[in-house]
């Protein structure tokens, strides 16, 4: 059984051709079912295909499949497309089913159900698996394909599998992936590493076929000879066009670059990344608004507190009618820690406090009345709707705003809530919509906050990888978070007063 005499494309321009196999996905193929050992079985019982994403993956992975429950003389073989989540998984098994189906041969040997394909000369199946675990226990596997290693929260899934071919006389398990982060427990990094020790010898594992295709921290990630030889399917399923757009993409847009690096080189990126640039930061600086223009108008507010000894931050947010958005900042310090803050944070806060940019409150902690009471003052002279609320250290003022009749939302601070606003305040930034005429704090604050990016592309500030404090723009993301919920559709510019 040959994938061009049997099998097709089953998606884009190739929909419906021979899958003719590229060389280097040939010599996969070829290694993984052509070595064979004395006893007559395969040499190989698993592989780490690690390949950056658009190289054909999916439809590799779909033909293997096919191949094991058609092609590999196993009775009662059973396969099994895995991933983080069932859509995930499916992605291979469609493939793998959109092939039978298009193959009048394979068709009338098979019988084709959602998520199962049955070759009944056999008794071999190819399901779909949901990513529970606990439910796999008991299956006894033949091959095991688990698309997108890098997405799996944890090596359960993976462990459980891998366990259940302990009874099958040759079986196969198929690790493809992009690669992740640099992130505690990844069962994706796991296998990389291993595999990298197999390709080099360091360990000796004939059993192990290490397929790995990606750049290095040291190589130039804009360089089109880097794409080339880390991107097999260039100019087949992947264009030349594609990566020079995203990578002009990731040189304008800073949190995108790990992306860029991480998907399409196959760089393994830490999570957090020098999200905003100064430069873009400071463009955006060339207009002031007096404050009383915004008295009377609708406002929603963010509010980040801090731990009793540090920086606390309150942000209003004016929706204007031009689809701008207008950010009024306030900050507290503990009057009596403010020489040691200096020190630690290399920050002069107390040049700051006799500014303006933040009030001293007296003490050695915050004194979250005065914050009470300002904002107080502040619903004197602002419509505020709604104050978006971090749960942290929140819960006593939280319950004393309500009282004061203001209506207060917890924000999560999860990737969930927090990245739609953060790509929004990237985008204004970017876009030079963020005139906020230098204050000193924010601008302190822009030139360190990081992000974390999980594997959907989604980003969220980090406090923890931030070098230093990051709170007033955490205030001002929920804030423009829950000024989002209230009008999604406006198109939003900043401004920053004082």
């Amino acid at each position: 059984m040959s994938f061009e005499e049997c099998l097709t494309f089953t998606a884009g321009e190739w929909r419906g051709r021979p899958f003719v196999l590229q060389p280097w996905q040939r010599n996969i193929v070829s290694t993984l079912f052509g070595w064979i050992r004395p006893d007559g079985t395969r040499r190989y019982r698993e592989a780490f295909i690690y390949v950056p994403r658009k190289n054909g993956k999916s439809e590799l992975a779909g033909g293997l499949g096919n191949y094991l429950i058609f092609a590999d003389g196993e009775p009662g073989a059973q396969v099994y497309c895995a991933a983080a989540d069932r859509e995930q998984a499916r992605l291979v098994f469609n493939a793998a089913r959109t092939m039978v189906q298009a193959e009048p041969e394979m068709l009338s040997r098979a019988r084709v159900h959602t998520n199962a394909i049955m070759y009944e000369a056999t008794g071999s199946v190819l399901k779909v698996v949901s990513a529970e675990a606990y439910s796999k226990h008991g299956v006894n596997a033949h091959g095991i394909i688990i698309d997108e290693l890098h997405a799996q929260p944890n090596r359960e899934l993976v462990d459980v599998l891998s366990t259940s071919t302990g009874a099958r006389r040759q079986p196969l398990i198929i690790h493809i992936t992009t690669a992740d982060f640099d992130r505690e427990g990844s069962i994706c990094n796991e296998k990389h590493e291993y595999a990298c020790k197999v390709r080099d010898g360091v360990i000796d594992d004939p059993a192990f076929l290490p397929v790995i295709y990606e750049a290095t921290n040291d190589d130039d990630w804009t360089d089109p000879a880097v794409w080339r030889r880390v991107n097999p399917n260039l100019g087949v399923s992947v264009s030349h066009e594609y990566l020079e757009r995203e990578c002009r993409k990731a040189q304008e847009t800073p949190s995108y670059e790990n992306t860029f690096k991480r998907l399409h080189l196959n760089i393994r990126t830490q999570q957090d990344v020098r999200w905003l640039s100064l430069e873009a930061w400071d463009a955006c600086d060339s207009a002031t608004v007096d404050e009383s223009e915004l008295e009377g108008r609708t406002c929603f507010a963010g509010l980040d507190l801090s731990a009793t000894t540090d920086l606390s931050a309150l942000v209003l947010v004016f929706p204007d009618g031009d689809g701008s958005i207008t950010l009024l900042a306030r900050f507290w310090v503990p009057m009596d820690n403010a020489v040691k803050r200096e020190r630690r944070d290399r920050v002069p806060y107390r040049t700051w406090g006799r500014q303006g940019f933040i009030e001293m409150t007296p003490g050695n902690v915050i004194d979250y009345d005065r914050i009470r009471a300002h904002i107080t003052d502040l619903s004197e002279r602002f419509d505020i709707r709604e104050i978006a609320v971090d749960r942290w250290n929140a819960t006593q003022l939280t319950t004393q705003l309500q009282g004061d009749g203001h209506t207060v939302i917890a924000f999560g601070q999860g990737f969930k809530d927090m990245s739609a606003p953060t790509k929004e305040l990237e985008k204004l930034v970017i876009s030079a919509k963020l005139r906020h005429g230098g204050p000193p704090v924010l601008r302190w604050m822009a030139s360190h906050v990081s992000v974390e990016t999980d594997a959907a592309g989604n980003l969220k500030p980090s406090k923890k990888k931030s070098t230093e404090r990051i709170d007033g723009l955490v205030a001002a993301i929920m804030a423009i978070g829950r000024a989002s919920i209230h009008d999604a559709e406006s198109e939003c510019g900043v401004v920053v007063v004082w």
